[in-house]
């Protein structure tokens, strides 16, 4: 007679995913679980509510606040290219791949305390314009009120891909008197003449000495008449220079905008460690709601681990496949299969 199955809780999914190294699937969940089936797992995934303030609430005693702190959005793709009938996947620019695929969009908002050199996920929200009728900006809208208004978390400035440097963004988080660095497009019209002459690309700027050293002041196409920008031109290799704003217009040393910039790819880190070690981009399910409560999971997961490395001071891959580790050492102490010589 086989034993009755139980019903599948939040920790049970998180658990699974935290532990699981290659598949992510509720087949493979079901396979290794011996209280837990396939459908069980199916309709914990249906039935629970997975939202971004859950994230916070887990987060938040770990968050090392400080005044002079960085709030940093961007956006990631789980890729979903070979999937058939999921809800929520759409085609949409990959940075990652550098090309349009078919995924599910995921904003997020990380939180970074530069004296300690930590970061924490803060906040998110998953791109469904058909469901809600928002775009990626309406989102990065909304988490930067809530991290002011609802968290009420001090920080000192924003920083954002060139996507999100719209002047509407620019000029809310000017509103809400914080500080921005973000680069513009190659080809985003700018002017450097205080009017003399004509807007031109920002690739196409002359720049003296002293101004790759310290800066100078631009108007940006578009935003109000005496609304003016630092821009700075942060050279990262042969191959790569970036044109960095700033409404922060005391500031004059390019080093140092370089490495406040710097701190942008801290959000990369997380998109990355949570597609390496999380499953976030595993689920197989289609319905929408099971698919936002398994990316909701992935992220809770990916709290926890990093929660454990900081705490072990190691590495979140270190923890992840310590496991591994484990395994290994148990099956050369006592191995499941018996080496033979033929």
């Amino acid at each position: 007679m086989e034993p009755t199955k139980q019903q599948v809780t939040r920790l049970d999914y998180c658990q699974y995913l935290l532990v699981s190294q290659i598949n992510y699937t509720l087949t493979n969940f079901a396979d290794h679980a011996e209280k837990f089936s396939h459908d069980a797992a199916n309709r914990y995934l249906a039935g629970d509510e997975i939202r971004p303030h859950i994230v916070w609430e887990n987060v938040q005693g770990q968050v090392v606040p400080t005044p002079y702190g960085f709030i940093v959005f961007d956006d990631t793709v789980i890729d979903k290219n070979f999937s058939k009938d999921i809800e929520l996947v759409r085609h949409q620019y990959s940075g990652n791949t550098h090309r349009v695929i078919k995924g599910i969009g995921v904003v997020t908002c990380v939180y970074v305390n530069p004296q300690i050199d930590q970061f924490w996920i803060i906040d998110y929200r998953i791109y469904d314009p058909d469901g809600d009728g928002k775009t990626k900006l309406d989102h990065m809208h909304d988490m930067l009120l809530n991290c002011v208004y609802q968290k009420q978390l001090p920080f000192w400035a924003v920083l954002m891909d060139s996507w999100y440097a719209t002047k509407e963004m620019m000029l809310a988080i000017d509103g809400l008197h914080k500080i921005y660095y973000c680069p513009l497009k190659d080809n985003r019209q700018v002017d450097d003449s205080g009017g003399t002459r004509p807007y031109q690309r920002v690739d196409s700027l002359e720049w003296t000495e002293a101004e790759k050293e310290h800066g100078k002041i631009i108007k940006i196409k578009g935003f109000p008449g005496a609304y003016k920008v630092k821009l700075f031109r942060v050279v990262l290799s042969a191959q790569r220079t970036d044109y960095i704003v700033t409404n922060e217009m005391t500031q004059d040393n390019v080093k140092v905008v370089q490495d406040v910039c710097g701190f942008r790819w801290k959000v990369e880190q997380f998109h990355r460690e949570t597609k390496q070690l999380t499953g976030i981009e595993g689920c197989q399910c289609r319905k929408a709601r099971i698919v936002r409560n398994h990316i909701g999971c992935a992220i809770l997961v990916w709290v926890r681990l990093k929660q454990v490395a900081h705490m072990s001071q190691r590495t979140i891959y270190q923890v992840k496949n310590e496991l591994l580790s484990d395994y290994l050492r148990q099956q050369l102490k006592s191995p499941a299969i018996q080496m033979t010589l033929a």
